[in-house]
């Protein structure tokens, strides 16, 4: 009987899995020397963690050497942060160690307007490792941590404009 009721949980965590992964778009250009893969977020942006979501963007530069693009969008849903710097900092801290960061200039009236560009350098090491948390860094640092479901449809949608073409 636990035998069945682990493969129907299993069996689900699948189907949701699955449910939930994004299309890719695809556009080109009018000059037909770039493409552009993302996400498809016309309806809604895919979640990372509560209260967080992503999009990745791929631009391929067409030319001698073929050249990928990679951005990781986060959008924080209603976080809104009074700062004393110009700057902010928004780090996502990989299960090896690894911390990719980014820089947020603070809008005039001194606030985070909620949205970060993460450029990935490697998105192949990306897909191996996990993403553990995303940290921002304001008046009081704020912590989102990412489920294994979350981060099973981040790997699958990554591999997915990894590999569009």
């Amino acid at each position: 009987m636990k035998i069945i009721l682990v493969l129907v949980s299993f069996f689900a965590v699948t189907l949701s899995i699955n449910a939930q992964a994004a299309k890719v778009l695809t556009s080109v250009n009018e000059a037909g020397d770039v493409a552009t893969y993302e996400l498809d977020c016309t309806t809604e942006f895919q979640t990372l963690a509560k209260g967080l979501r992503y999009n990745i963007t791929r631009h391929e530069f067409k030319g001698p050497e073929l050249k990928n693009s990679y951005r990781l969008l986060l959008v924080m849903d209603g976080f809104y942060s009074k700062t004393l710097n110009k700057e902010m900092t928004i780090s996502a801290v990989l299960n090896d160690g690894t911390i990719i960061e980014a820089k947020k200039i603070i809008e005039d009236d001194g606030f985070f307007d909620g949205a970060c560009t993460l450029k990935i350098k490697d998105p192949k090491a990306l897909l191996e490792a996990n993403i553990d948390k995303i940290i921002v860094h304001a008046d009081k640092d704020v912590v989102y941590k990412l489920s294994d479901q979350n981060k099973a449809i981040f790997k699958k949608n990554l591999n997915a404009i990894i590999t569009a073409k």
